[in-house]
């Protein structure tokens, strides 16, 4: 932490830099299946300490996180305009850092060949539509059964997304040269059991079976095969129920504003409170209040235990892993 500390005067580009190579140090290493709960758990919490000194000393860095943290769709579009003769980016919808070791190992263990292993920014807010609005399609729906169309960033390519098993998927890829499949794992998962109280504990024993799961791999090696394939996502996700309750007052704040959710779309007051609890953050999808931090507060329903929209690093940073077979 006494690397991360001293970036309260390095410059902003510099500063994010260090921040997400961190966290994937930390996320990063590999990962056993038996033991993964605790394990994720356990990181969550380190990283917890960085998002820490984000919300309490460098919030600062937030207000620049569009601007100078590399933002996924960016690099997306950057990646497709390389001239590769067949190409994929499947988008798993939600999916975080927690989860990159498994795509890691399980590409080697496959005999894929890794090309690229990093992160990238989330849109601000970190909401599905966002970032298909960032790669120029209206919204995620719009990518079912091949209705993509021909003005988006990522034109021309075959485009789909779903929620059926994996085998049902790769029935589902054809020989078309250029695909991009939005599919709504994890997503779905996360918001079935964002209520249940265990959320994070479920969430990482049902991922650790979908990605070490032969279906999984051969639905990406129907990808894969004879195309370059980037494996990413619209955003992640974090574990509220791992967070702090908020002061009195602050939560009293926190949940008049956002209810049971972390953002609020337009202008809206920030709160008197230094260190902040929320910011006003503009974006080139408007002006949104977002929380800030590892905060959690009661509200009517109960606050979910999984959730995303919000200024954490696990929410912000998206998984980017370019492979070919």
């Amino acid at each position: 932490m006494e690397a991360i500390a001293g970036l309260t005067t390095a410059p902003d580009d510099e500063a994010w830099a260090t921040i997400i190579e961190r966290v994937i140090s930390i996320c990063g290493a590999p990962l056993d299946a038996e033991k993964a709960p605790g394990e994720v758990t356990r990181r969550d919490r380190a990283i917890g300490e960085i998002d820490h000194f984000l919300s309490s000393a460098a919030w600062g860095l937030w207000q620049t996180f569009g601007n100078t943290a590399p933002r996924n769709a960016d690099k997306i579009v950057e990646w497709w305009s390389a001239p590769y003769s067949a190409k994929a980016v499947l988008i798993l919808d939600g999916l975080s850092l927690r989860e990159m070791p498994w795509l890691l190992e399980g590409a080697k263990e496959r005999g894929f060949v890794v090309h690229t292993a990093a992160a990238y920014g989330a849109e601000i807010p970190s909401e599905t539509n966002a970032f298909a609005k960032a790669l120029g399609f209206g919204s995620r729906s719009q990518l079912q059964n091949n209705g993509g169309g021909l003005v988006h960033k990522l034109a021309p390519a075959r485009t789909e997304t779903i929620d059926l098993p994996w085998k049902d998927c790769a029935g589902l890829i054809d020989a078309s040269p250029n695909w991009v499949f939005w599919h709504q794992w994890p997503d779905s998962k996360l918001h079935d059991g964002a209520g249940a109280g265990q959320g994070l504990d479920l969430l990482t024993r049902d991922i650790a079976t979908q990605l070490t799961s032969d279906d999984f791999w051969e639905f990406v090696e129907r990808l894969a095969t004879g195309r370059r394939l980037v494996i990413t996502s619209d955003h992640g996700y974090a574990a509220t129920g791992l967070f702090y309750d908020a002061m009195d007052e602050q939560a009293s704040f926190l949940k008049g504003a956002l209810k049971s959710g972390r953002l609020l779309s337009g202008e809206h007051d920030p709160g008197p409170f230094v260190p902040p609890v929320a910011l006003s953050v503009e974006s080139q999808h408007g002006k949104h209040l977002l929380a800030v931090g590892r905060w959690k507060w009661k509200s009517q329903g109960g606050y979910p235990t999984l959730a995303h929209g919000g200024l954490s690093l696990l929410e912000m940073l998206c998984p980017f892993v370019e492979l070919t077979k």
